[in-house]
């Protein structure tokens, strides 16, 4: 059996409207590119409560609530700091759910952390956060964005479907 199709935005957001949800994005290295894909779309207002942007850590920390010595600990890029994002997205909003996307689009990165290394977390309000880490490898800055945004909405869509 194959993997379901990505998402269109539009698509993602019918079925949040339909359950009558609302949205956060918590992004660091997608920038902003999955509320951007969001709000492209004409009525998304009805669904899409706020986006943050935290690209640098004191913005996750101030913006999010990331206990600064998660990101010390396991760094910007883990399922620690991904999963606060997340939460925290779901905590400074009145959204029900939100996703957080923390990565290394390249180019660039470690032995740990290479290129293409991105973290995504999705919450549901009143559940802890579920994480995914996916490996695009070294395809590009502008793919393992694009890839990302993706993800994201693939995990959206879920989260809204199962409750």
């Amino acid at each position: 059996m194959s993997a379901p199709a990505t998402p269109s935005p539009a698509e993602v957001l019918d079925v949040f409207r339909t359950r009558g949800l609302m949205l956060a994005t918590a992004e660091s290295c997608t920038g902003g590119m999955v509320a951007a894909a969001l709000t492209d779309v004409p009525g998304s207002s009805a669904v899409v409560e706020r986006g943050f942007v935290t690209y640098s850590n004191a913005a996750k920390t101030e913006m999010l609530g990331v206990d600064a010595r998660l990101v010390e600990t396991h760094g910007a890029v883990s399922e620690p700091v991904a999963r606060a994002m997340a939460e925290g997205a779901l905590a400074a909003s009145p959204a029900d759910v939100a996703v957080a996307i923390t990565g290394v689009a390249g180019p660039g990165g470690t032995e740990a952390k290479p290129e293409g290394m991105v973290w995504f977390a999705v919450a549901r309000r009143g559940a802890p956060a579920q994480a995914l880490c996916r490996q695009f490898g070294a395809i590009g800055r502008d793919n393992v964005r694009r890839g990302s945004v993706a993800v994201a909405l693939e995990l959206l869509r879920a989260a809204a479907e199962a409750g």
